[in-house]
């Protein structure tokens, strides 16, 4: 019998989120004043009243929240304005993450906060909206015609949320044949072909270097957990604790071979190489090595509750030293999950987390990405993360940006609801915007120009 891990002493656990869109119904004065934070991104009024018209149509019943049926819902507005407003309109967006992370990091933010780094994918018809292309698409589970977005999440013990996204574009998109298509789309000149992971490490680089969100964990995916540049930005975040992904046929050894420096002359120089000793075994797929870990090495740990009963899974972690062009690389611990039953499947992730570790530390981090993709199926069918019908590439950036500060505004507001309910209870409610930012952005739609607490404040 294996001994279960224990479940007690976990970091922190992420609440559930229970309030619904209807719940926003009778807090029009609140949405207000929360959109006002984001006053200072626009540089005229029409763009904020849009902004807060496009809000409101996203916790509307309607079926499809797309451009139009928002504006033909949404009284005073209109389609061609909407459109204008998510495309055409020049936004701040420097501006609106600075903003947005303030209000994040005040009202989510714990020291022992985790960053999550996911893609999803939004199935397209035709070809011509920016970054559409035939790819594996995640939300149907194979390749189809569709677009790629790879976002930041992030999750602490008052929640979790998205906080950055980034359009993915293939390297079809960079070539001569779809010159054309970029510049119809509005794709930036500067604009050059990255990876997903790349990507990823572009934004947990920024929000490091911003310094606003608080946080000692990171997780990602296998798309990740195997890229040299993710795995560097991880590097950067010093004292950072990182679990991510890998697939099952990356090699490593169970313990650190020994090299050697073989000199030799190049164009009249010498230099040196380094070369595995000769006694060094080849490495081995992380597969394999889980094939032969002895019993005593797994513990088991029950996860949640199902309609039949507990699922459990078998949790090991052995340090290994990862294998780079045939060479020894990093040396971390190497995390395996497998299922119960006669044909188990297992999943495998690296953590850079100290030897010290609790072992149930990194069982957590390996169960905790749940959060992003809970964002993802809040976003896409509550809020229409996945309606959106225009074709230029800020336009996907600003319909994404929305959404997130949508969803964020519940997790406000669920917070509200439950100052309320304490201050009827007698107890004192703090005011309604919490954010260092807010008493800063919040002024007379009539005076442009004003700017809040940011970068370029």
């Amino acid at each position: 019998m294996l001994p279960r891990c224990r479940t007690a002493g976990e970091p922190f656990v992420i609440p559930a989120f229970d309030v619904q869109v209807s719940d926003v119904e009778g807090f029009m004065d609140e949405l207000q004043e929360f959109q006002s934070v984001f006053h200072d991104c626009f540089a005229r009024s029409e763009a904020r009243a849009h902004c807060l018209d496009y809000m409101v149509g996203q916790y509307s019943p309607l079926a499809r929240k797309s451009i139009e049926p928002i504006a033909l819902a949404v009284e005073g507005s209109s389609i061609r304005s909407l459109q204008r407003f998510l495309s055409e309109t020049v936004w701040d967006e420097e501006q609106m993450r600075w903003n947005y992370h303030q209000l994040v990091a005040d009202e989510l933010g714990e020291p022992d906060g985790v960053l999550m780094f996911d893609e999803s994918g939004f199935v397209k018809k035709g070809k011509d909206s920016a970054g559409v292309a035939r790819q594996y698409c995640g939300t149907l589970g194979k390749v189809e015609n569709c677009q790629v977005g790879v976002f930041a999440g992030y999750a602490s013990r008052q929640g979790y949320v998205l906080v950055d996204h980034r359009l993915f574009l293939s390297d079809v998109w960079f070539g001569p044949a779809y010159a054309t298509r970029r510049a119809k789309c509005q794709v930036p000149d500067e604009r050059r072909f990255q990876t997903k992971p790349q990507l990823a490490a572009a934004m947990l680089h920024s929000i490091r270097q911003e310094g606003i969100l608080p946080f000692r964990y990171i997780v990602a995916d296998s798309v990740y957990g195997n890229s040299p540049d993710f795995l560097a930005a991880i590097d950067a975040c010093v004292g950072a604790t990182a679990l991510v992904a890998l697939s099952s046929e990356t090699r490593c050894w169970p313990q650190r071979p020994a090299t050697q420096e073989k000199a030799y002359r190049y164009k009249g120089e010498e230099r040196a190489k380094r070369h595995l000793s000769p006694t060094t075994r080849a490495p081995q797929s992380v597969a394999a090595l889980a094939a032969t870990l002895p019993t005593w090495q797994w513990y088991r740990r029950k996860v949640s509750e199902g309609t039949k009963g507990p699922i459990e899974y078998d949790f090991a972690r052995h340090r290994v030293t990862l294998c780079k062009d045939g060479l020894p690389d990093r040396t971390v611990w190497l995390v395996i999950k497998r299922t119960r039953g006669p044909e188990p499947t297992y999943a495998y992730a690296i953590s850079n987390a100290p030897v010290s570790t609790p072992f149930r530390t990194l069982v957590w981090l390996s169960g905790i990405r749940w959060a992003v993709e809970q964002c993802f199926e809040e976003g896409k069918t509550e809020l229409g993360m996945a309606h959106y019908e225009v074709r230029k590439y800020p336009g996907w950036h600003h319909h994404m940006s929305l959404t997130m500060l949508a969803h964020f505004f519940l997790w406000h507001l669920k917070e509200r609801l439950g100052e309320k309910s304490a201050s009827a209870d007698g107890v004192t409610a703090p005011p309604v915007i919490r954010s260092r930012v807010a008493p800063a952005c919040i002024y007379d739609c009539r005076e442009p120009g004003l700017r809040g607490l940011g970068p370029t404040a």
